[in-house]
């Protein structure tokens, strides 16, 4: 449950934030200030990582707690694996915010593409090798299904490093290529000097 509740409210936040600043024409000041999108996208992107952090320490604090479930290995392949699957969270509502036009608009897409593929294209529900051949090629680009590998190897298998260093290398391309995207098209709507 972790991969699916760390996707979806993070980056929820962070889109109806970036949509809000559209709406209320706050953004316009952004634009014509000597901020760069990259600029603008760090920014945002740190203040609602910080949120997103709170909320996974709160989530898998309860889920500990109650479930009394604990960690096989070592804790940080745990921790650093949710940061990058905050940050990623993060950055895919930065990129929502940045092409959405209302709050709206941000809302649906994120609960359709982003916790439709975070609960069936992720192994959450159903086995990977289960999954038809054209949308097992779409789960290759949802980060929810590297991060519950991590989840997994950190309550259950405990293989470590050597079992999940391909889900990082995963989750911090997929980080990257959201936050490209969403730089180039903020880039496009900045005032030129």
């Amino acid at each position: 449950m972790y991969g699916v509740i760390l996707w979806i409210f993070p980056s929820l936040l962070t889109a109806i934030a970036m949509v809000r600043e559209k709406e209320k024409g706050t953004i316009l000041q952004v634009y014509a200030s000597s901020i760069s999108a990259t600029e603008l996208l760090l920014g945002k992107g740190m203040a609602y990582l910080l949120i997103a952090i709170t909320e996974a320490l709160i989530v898998i604090g309860l889920g500990t707690i109650i479930f009394q479930v604990g960690l096989v290995n070592n804790p940080i392949t745990l921790l650093l694996g949710t940061l990058i699957f905050l940050i990623d969270s993060v950055m895919f509502g930065l990129l929502v915010g940045v092409r959405s036009n209302n709050q709206n608009s941000a809302v649906q897409i994120i609960s359709l593409v982003g916790f439709i593929t975070s609960l069936l294209l992720s192994g959450f529900i159903y086995p990977l090798n289960n999954i038809p051949f054209p949308l097992s090629l779409v789960t290759n680009v949802v980060p929810a299904r590297y991060y519950i590998n991590i989840t997994r190897d950190a309550f259950l298998r405990g293989t470590g490093w050597s079992g999940v260093w391909f889900d990082f290398l995963m989750l911090t391309i997929l980080g990257l290529v959201f936050f490209n995207v969403s730089r180039r098209i903020l880039s496009k709507m900045q005032i030129s000097d």
